[in-house]
């Protein structure tokens, strides 16, 4: 099956990942004060220089497939964390690092904001990989245990 990518326009085959463009707690702040307050890139985000996100991707295993399906989220590290990634960006050698799931992602009827995590930094250009809490959540179960290439589908509709 293929789709046509949101980012690049082009069609693709396979499974796409899906992801959060933004820290849920960057729609906190007033538009017009974003400029000011908020610094923001496709990978950090730094709200009054108190609160500080990274982007990575939550893997799931596909069954009966190869590849993992993605979700890309936000997650919080203290800030001394989240020096230590700027300062490393593209080193597997820090963390993990605990932090806090910063999304709420629709696709699952239970709140996912705040699930706790942990930060797996790879290197080689490579985004984070967040673990999430193994607990009887749907997403920390899918995590841990995969979904049909069915589900996975789902998923994605919901957001394409």
């Amino acid at each position: 099956m293929s789709f046509k990518c949101y980012s690049c326009g082009k069609k693709h085959e396979g499974l796409p990942d899906i992801g959060a463009e933004y820290p849920d707690p960057y729609f906190d702040v007033p538009e017009n004060e974003r400029v000011n307050r908020v610094i923001v890139t496709s990978d950090l985000c730094s709200i009054d220089d108190e609160e500080f996100f990274i982007r990575g991707v939550i893997e799931i295993h596909v069954h009966g497939q190869d590849a993992r399906f993605g979700l890309g989220v936000w997650v919080s590290l203290k800030k001394e964390n989240f020096q230590c990634y700027v300062d490393n960006f593209d080193t597997d050698e820090i963390g993990p690092f605990f932090g806090w799931l910063s999304n709420r992602l629709e696709c699952y009827a239970d709140d996912t904001f705040s699930l706790k995590t942990m930060t797996h930094f790879r290197g080689g250009k490579t985004r984070p990989f967040i673990e999430v809490e193994p607990t009887d959540h749907p997403l920390a179960v899918d995590q841990r245990e995969g979904i049909s290439i069915e589900r996975a589908w789902e998923l994605v509709h919901h957001y394409m």
